[in-house]
C-alpha cells in the first residue's frame, strides 16, 4: 500500500550570522524541515514573494534594516498574517520583547540558542498555526461575516464575505511604504474600546452602525488574543420587514425577515448570507416559522407572507 509522504513543514531563517545560519539549518533539516535562510530583511522579503513560510525564525538586530521592521514589513502581506514569526536576540531586557511582539512576533529566543528549546517552541507555534488555519478556512467556507480588529481598529484578517463588504463601506487608508489599508472609522472606535471593555465603564452599545450605511452593522464577538478583537457584520433589514409579519403573524422579528427574503424567492443560501447566519440557522428559523403558519413548506408560507404584505399595503 502505497502511503502519502508527509507534506515537510517549511522554516525561513533570517539572520546576518553564517555561524548561527549553519547552525540552525542543520537542526531544522534533522527535523524534518525545508529549510530557507537569508542573511537580511530585503532578501526575506524576496524569498517570501516567491514562497511562503510556515515558520519565521528572525533574527532581531541586524544591520540596515533590523528584524522589527522585517517583521512589520512581512505581516503586510495577508498572505503572511498567520505564519508564526520567532524572533531571535541576543537582548533579554523587556523592551526588546516588547517590540518584538508588537510587530507582530509570537515568540523570543535568546542567544545562545537552545536546539532543544527552539525544536519545541516550533513544534507548539506551528500546530497552534494549524489550528487557526483550520478554523479561519472552516469560517471562509461557511459564509459568515466575521472579521478581526487590531485595538487601533486595523482589518487584521476577515473571510471573503467580510472582506467586499469591508471594501465597499470603508475607505481604504493609504500609507507611504504600504499596501493601502482597512480601518474602521474614528467615530467606530469609542464603541469599539467600550465593548472591549466589557463590564467596565459604560456599556457599550450591542451594535455599531457605518456612517455611511446605516444599515450596515458591526457586532461585538469577543477577543481573539492580546490585541485581536473578533467582530460580525449584520445587515439590518428589520426596516424592511413587514409589521404584519410579527403582529398578525405572531412572529419574531428574525423570524420576520427571514420570511420576508423567503417571500421575495430568496433560498435558504441566499437569506443566510443576507443576514450574516448559517444555513442551518435559517433552515431552524424556518421551522418554527412554518409551525406558527401552519403550513408544510416554503411555498405555503410565501403564499401567507405574500397576502400578510397585501393586506397591509
Amino acid at each position: 500500500m502505497i502511503t502519502e509522504a508527509k507534506k515537510r513543514d517549511v522554516a525561513l531563517v533570517v539572520d546576518d550570522s553564517p555561524e548561527t545560519l549553519r547552525l540552525l539549518t542543520d537542526a531544522l533539516d534533522g527535523a524534518g524541515m525545508t529549510v530557507m535562510v537569508a542573511m537580511d530583511g530585503a532578501t526575506a522579503m524576496r524569498i517570501v514573494e516567491q514562497i511562503t513560510p510556515d515558520i519565521i525564525l528572525l533574527d532581531a538586530m541586524m544591520p540596515g534594516m533590523d528584524g522589527f521592521e522585517t517583521c512589520r514589513r512581512l505581516k503586510r502581506d495577508a498572505g503572511l498574517s498567520n505564519v508564526p514569526v520567532i524572533f531571535m536576540t541576543g537582548l533579554a531586557e523587556t523592551e526588546h520583547i516588547v517590540r518584538g511582539l508588537e510587530a507582530g512576533g509570537v515568540d523570543y529566543v535568546t542567544k545562545p540558542i537552545v536546539i532543544e528549546e527552539m525544536l519545541a517552541r516550533i513544534r507548539v507555534h506551528l500546530a497552534n498555526a494549524r489550528l487557526t488555519q483550520s478554523a479561519r478556512a472552516a469560517l471562509d467556507v461557511s459564509g459568515r461575516f466575521l472579521l478581526a480588529v487590531s485595538r487601533q481598529g486595523k482589518i487584521m484578517w476577515a473571510t471573503p464575505q467580510a472582506q467586499k463588504l469591508l471594501a465597499d463601506n470603508l475607505p481604504a487608508k493609504v500609507s507611504g511604504n504600504a499596501e493601502d489599508e482597512l480601518e474602521l472609522p474614528e467615530s467606530m472606535l469609542q464603541w469599539l474600546e467600550q465593548a472591549q471593555a466589557g463590564g467596565t465603564g459604560a456599556k457599550a452599545p450591542a451594535l455599531a452602525s457605518f456612517p455611511n450605511n446605516g444599515q450596515l452593522q458591526l457586532q461585538y464577538m469577543g477577543k481573539l488574543g492580546p490585541s485581536e478583537f473578533l467582530l460580525r457584520l449584520a445587515k439590518d433589514t428589520s426596516s424592511d420587514t413587514p409589521a404584519s409579519f410579527r403582529s398578525d403573524l405572531g412572529l419574531t422579528s428574525r423570524e420576520g425577515e427571514v420570511l420576508s427574503w423567503l417571500s421575495k424567492g430568496k433560498t435558504n443560501r441566499d437569506i443566510a448570507q443576507i443576514l450574516g447566519l448559517s444555513p442551518r440557522t435559517v433552515d431552524k428559523h424556518l421551522e418554527q416559522i412554518y409551525a406558527k403558519l401552519g403550513v408544510e413548506n416554503r411555498t405555503a408560507a410565501a403564499a401567507i407572507a405574500t397576502s400578510a404584505s397585501r393586506r397591509n399595503s
